[in-house]
């Protein structure tokens, strides 16, 4: 008999994972305020719980994807409340301190947290391909795991809550970082002539290759359709949280510090819900050039 899981947050990540999840035969009860999201995956095949307590109360595995730190906790006080979960996995983006803080009010009610954020955006979520970062005890390792893997590919990053999330922040300092200097020598070389799309070859064909330049241009600048698919506000989120921890570990982060600068005046220029790609605009403004295929 299929496992039961429960699934809440079905949005742009959370709705091509539960797919994922039925098609590798597990039954999943989903709730998401948002009910055409619901209705969409009840088509496919999912149970629709009426509350993040119904869906507690229907699995004993949990997963959650959802936008804000502040969301998670609420939601994972709502879940507790719940029959039969015994694990709540949280492939959100958090940061360590929240994942912490929530380990320690789960483990008061006999419910075990496990930090799985994920990186691979929607299209490796669409595939399955997604890299899923857990930090969970190594004996538990073996029991999310299947549940996980249709998913995509889990590293254990260690026993500790948190450290999940550590990891998840890394990447995504590096992957902000990508995007906001590949903006800036794009708009450096339009100005002074060169073509964009010649540029991108070379780049990519050389020590400059990165995954600004290997996707986000080609696929939503060039092209100005800004739809990669990550709002610029939660990228800020991310960085905020990153910078954050790097301050409490002691560790300077100068270059990350204008990384977060550019993306809170793209936040504001644009609208917190634009997509991150637009971090490009604000550096055309500036130079009076457009980056166009």
């Amino acid at each position: 008999m299929a496992e039961h899981i429960g699934f809440i947050g079905v949005g742009r990540m959370g709705d091509p994972m539960v797919r994922n999840l039925l098609k590798a035969g597990f039954e999943v009860t989903i709730f998401d305020t948002n009910a055409a999201a619901t209705a969409a995956l009840a088509t496919a095949g999912a149970r629709v719980g009426e509350s993040p307590a119904a869906v507690g109360s229907a699995a004993e595995v949990v997963i959650v994807s959802l936008p804000t730190p502040d969301v998670v906790r609420k939601v994972a006080e709502q879940v507790a409340a719940g029959s039969r979960v015994k694990i709540f996995i949280d492939v959100s983006t958090t940061g360590p301190k929240m994942a912490v803080e929530i380990a320690g009010f789960l483990g008061g009610k006999n419910i075990t947290a496990v930090d799985a954020p994920v990186t691979g955006g929607v299209g490796g979520a669409q595939k399955g391909t997604l890299a899923i970062m857990v930090g969970c005890p190594r004996a538990l390792l073996d029991r999310v795991k299947p549940v996980l893997a249709p998913l995509g590919k889990v590293f254990h990053l260690g026993e500790k809550a948190g450290a999940g999330q550590l990891m998840k922040l890394a990447n995504n300092m590096l992957s902000a970082a990508a995007l906001a200097v590949t903006s800036e020598v794009m708009v450096m070389g339009v100005k002074g002539g060169l073509d964009p799309n010649v540029m991108l070859e070379v780049i990519n064909s050389g020590t400059g290759r990165n995954s600004a330049s290997v996707d986000k241009f080609p696929k939503a600048i060039l092209p100005r359709t800004f739809d990669f698919g990550f709002a610029i506000g939660l990228l800020l989120k991310d960085i905020r949280l990153c910078m954050h921890e790097a301050e409490t570990l002691g560790v300077p982060m100068i270059v990350g510090n204008s990384i977060k600068e550019l993306l809170t005046i793209t936040a504001l220029r644009q609208g917190a819900d634009a997509d991150f790609t637009t971090i490009v605009k604000s550096v055309e403004e500036w130079a009076g050039v457009e980056v166009k295929g």
